[in-house]
């Protein structure tokens, strides 16, 4: 029996990505912020990064830490998550030192530039929110975002004094239903894998704050039939590699697209295929092969972050369900409002796939309150 390959992952999060490649025949070689259970299980070996709130994930720390992964074993190359989007220079510093599997920096710069993205928008008859570098003298329909932000916790309304720094673009708000096209690219062609209607979480100062998604989004044919073309229209001036996704807002028979996150996302826990492996098309893409038609995927899927909602000094031991994953360390402290674990859940609809991942996310924190009233009482 062939050796499996062994392939670097790199991500704020690289939990969903390992389960993949692990589901693809790869040995994922972790570097992330977190360190869960459910990663260091998948893992073949990890190393854990520092991520500020403000400045994201530490540069120094993440490529010496590559460096220990990579020494230890060789690998066919690397893939990056969520958290370069702002920075093309550590990319390019990856695709020097190993095979990068995925997008290029020069792309990634180009689609994450508001200004430049606006226009390739309009240069392809895309509909796009207006934006602008400089703060609007009226401010009531417009947000600020970060540029290379991710997760919508980037994204603010625009209150009182101006706190914008040389990363802060404005966007013209628009009304509607987020929808995510989950898009598979080869460089020359692009086919979209499908269409996710996701949620946010709001917090204090978060108001946009990722939530959870579900598939297949609610979409008429002839909706689905314009996201798809604009789509192929973008994909046939940009060269996407691998797995991408574009975040549409959708009001009617409207719609906006947003943005494009030019790497594997927040939703590969509800597209992975039971035949298939997300993470082997998508560094299938990056060689050249797309899949003739998306893998048929069954029923509906649903995924939700819990967020803690106290600080944590230590996380206590819990009986974790099966449906928990980036389950945190027991022992490890989190603040509030930081990410606590993931739920998942498939159904036959996607609302009642939805009501499930709710009543699951209220369960864990509900379990997390059981086990602070038993610390309570036994003192």
């Amino acid at each position: 029996m062939p050796e499996q390959p062994a392939v670097l992952i790199a991500a704020i999060s690289g939990r969903a990505l390992a389960a993949s490649a692990r589901r693809g025949g790869f040995v994922p070689l972790v570097a992330d912020c977190f360190g869960d259970d459910d990663t260091l299980a998948l893992a073949d070996a990890h190393a854990r990064v520092s991520l500020d709130a403000e400045r994201g994930i530490d540069d120094a720390e993440l490529r010496n830490a590559l460096e220990r992964l990579a020494g230890a074993q060789h690998s066919l190359g690397i893939v990056c998550g969520t958290g370069f989007e702002d920075r093309p220079h550590l990319l390019a510093w990856m695709a020097r030192r190993w095979r990068l599997f995925g997008n290029t920096p020069e792309t990634i710069a180009r689609l994450k530039d508001p200004l430049c993205f606006a226009a390739l928008c309009r240069s392809r008859e895309i509909p796009h929110p207006q934006t602008r570098t400089e703060r609007p003298a009226d401010t009531a329909d417009w947000v600020a975002k970060r540029m290379g932000g991710a997760g919508g916790t980037h994204v603010r309304r625009l209150l009182g004094p101006d706190a914008s720094g040389d990363t802060t673009y404005y966007q013209r708000r628009v009304t509607g239903h987020a929808i995510s096209a989950l898009v598979l690219g080869n460089g020359s062609a692009a086919i979209v894998l499908g269409f996710s209607a996701q949620w946010p979480a709001p917090a204090p100062g978060r108001p946009f704050r990722y939530g959870g998604a579900v598939r297949p989004a609610p979409l008429t044919r002839e909706l689905n039939a314009k996201l798809v073309n604009a789509v192929q229209r973008l994909a046939s001036a940009v060269p996407l590699i691998g797995l991408n996704s574009f975040d549409f807002m959708v009001d009617g028979d409207a719609f906006w697209l947003l943005e494009i996150n030019p790497r594997p996302g927040a939703t590969l826990d509800i597209f992975e295929p039971r035949q298939h492996s997300l993470f082997g098309l998508h560094v299938a893409a990056c060689r050249g092969a797309l899949p003739e038609k998306a893998p048929n995927l069954a029923d509906a899927a649903a995924a939700c972050i819990v967020y803690a909602d106290r600080e944590l000094r230590s996380v206590p031991r819990l009986a974790w369900p099966a449906w928990a994953a980036d389950r945190q360390r027991s022992g490890s402290s989190l603040r509030s409002g930081d990410p606590f674990c993931t739920v998942l859940a498939c159904a036959s609809t996607p609302d009642a796939a939805s009501e499930i991942v709710k009543q699951r996310a209220a369960a864990v924190l509900a379990m997390l309150d059981a086990h602070r009233h038993d610390e309570l009482a036994a003192h």
